[in-house]
């Protein structure tokens, strides 16, 4: 399982606000496709978080090169590994 945290850049949420849904539709593939499980906006609005479900890191970073924030330089994302251990939600394989 991954985090995947999105940062924006500094001055870029005009360039990302035309971009949103085709971003909207790299998350809902990815989505219904089993891979993420989570994703949402950081409060305030410096970037989000992505819950995706596998063990293969380079499928990961496959995947983050479709999206549009990260492909027009808008966004730069940190992947963090972990194995989860303890969950309330019964839907996530852990």
């Amino acid at each position: 399982m991954f985090i995947l945290d999105l940062n924006y850049h500094d001055g870029v949420l005009d360039q990302l606000d035309t971009l949103i849904p085709e971003h909207y539709a790299y998350l809902d593939r990815h989505l219904a496709d089993g891979t993420f499980l989570l994703a949402g906006r950081k409060n305030p609005r410096t970037g989000g978080f992505i819950l995706a479900q596998g063990d293969d890191r380079a499928a990961i970073d496959a995947i983050i090169t479709e999206d549009p924030f990260h492909r027009e330089g808008l966004a730069v994302y940190t992947v963090t590994k972990f194995q989860p251990t303890r969950s309330v939600i019964s839907e996530v394989t852990v």
